[in-house]
């Protein structure tokens, strides 16, 4: 049995947007995640490798749990569900893509970014959701906001999050985990430095442990 969207959001407290540009880093990089404490691994379909990174850290990477993002088609959400992801992430909503995704099969975390969004998607029976782009979108203080009249939903905040500003979106009750790329940056992956990705998943979860143990 799959596992919920609010399951896999619990098992790390970030979600890693991962972008794969040499198949080559695809297995180095998610056992550096794992080894940090970052089992979820968000893999995005932006470029080519997408697909294969996908099958590849499912095949090689024990413990990690594998998904794909940046879903913005049927196509993209079928080729993603076929390559082994066990969820699904989307930047956004249509009416297609919402109906096929809740059709797939797999865990399917739509992206919203606002009220009347987050009400399609109840709509449909989800009650949680991606919230993108959060700080664009209004930050922690629109989460804040959409807890008013939304108690029971939950949510993973991404783009433009990183340590300097991540306790903010923790403080607020709605939120399970928060998404990001600054676990990935381009210059240690290209110099498969992949003691300084641990490094990175490790400072990641330790500062997440200390605001949670200090709510």
């Amino acid at each position: 049995m799959s596992r919920t969207s609010r399951e896999i959001l619990k098992l790390a407290p970030v979600v890693p947007v991962i972008t794969i540009r040499d198949i080559k880093d695809a297995v180095p990089l998610a056992k550096a995640l794992v080894a940090g404490g970052i089992p979820v691994l968000e893999v995005t379909l932006r470029t080519p490798q997408g697909l294969e990174a996908i099958r590849l850290m499912k095949q090689e990477v024990e413990g990690a749990v594998v998904g794909a993002g940046t879903i913005v088609n049927e196509r993209d959400l079928d080729n993603a569900v076929e390559a082994g992801s066990e969820f699904i992430i989307t930047p956004g909503l249509t009416d297609n893509l919402l109906r096929a995704g809740m059709k797939c099969g797999v865990t399917f975390l739509p992206g919203i970014a606002t009220i009347s969004d987050l009400m399609r998607c109840m709509e449909h029976g989800l009650d949680t959701l991606k919230f993108f782009p959060a700080e664009a979108a209004g930050g922690a203080k629109t989460l804040k906001a959409f807890s008013g009249p939304f108690p029971d939903i939950r949510f993973c905040p991404t783009g433009g999050i990183g340590l300097n500003n991540i306790a903010d979106y923790l403080a607020v009750s709605s939120v399970l985990s928060v998404g990001g790329s600054w676990l990935t940056p381009d210059n240690l992956i290209n110099a498969g430095d992949w003691a300084g990705i641990t490094r990175l998943a490790k400072e990641a979860t330790e500062k997440v442990a200390s605001i949670r143990s200090a709510t």
